[in-house]
């Protein structure tokens, strides 16, 4: 039941690296003031980070050891890779997931506005 909450969990901050640029950008066109916020942008990249820096170094995720461990298993596939071979039936080597998570890292980079006066912009005081 433990290994199946992690899962969830792993699935959520999955989705939240994914989603948070679109979001970022549908934000800006709507005028969500949550978008601009620095701790929202901090967390959002450092995800992002932590992602590409564990593939870079050949690092397991933990959630995805933990999750395993408690289900008995060992495996040589991360999360990520494991449901993207499981929905599209497309078996990539993990090298191809690197240079995904570390090109999304890059293109998000990019995009941050690093500007000192968006920091501030939109924050709860």
């Amino acid at each position: 039941m433990l290994a199946d909450a992690i899962v969830v969990v792993h699935f959520l901050i999955v989705l939240f690296v994914l989603a948070g640029v679109p979001l970022v950008y549908l934000g800006v066109v709507v005028h969500w003031a949550w978008v601009r916020r620095w701790h929202w942008r901090l967390l959002h990249l450092s995800a992002i980070l932590f992602i590409a820096a564990e593939s870079l170094l050949g690092i397991a995720c933990p959630l995805t050891v933990w999750e395993y461990g408690l289900r008995g298993q060992q495996s040589t596939r991360g999360f990520v890779e494991r449901w993207v071979d499981g929905i599209l039936f497309y078996d990539a080597p993990p090298w191809v997931f690197t240079v995904a998570y570390v090109a999304f890292c890059r293109a998000r980079s990019r995009h941050l506005d690093r500007s000192a006066t968006d920091w501030g912009k939109g924050h709860d005081g």
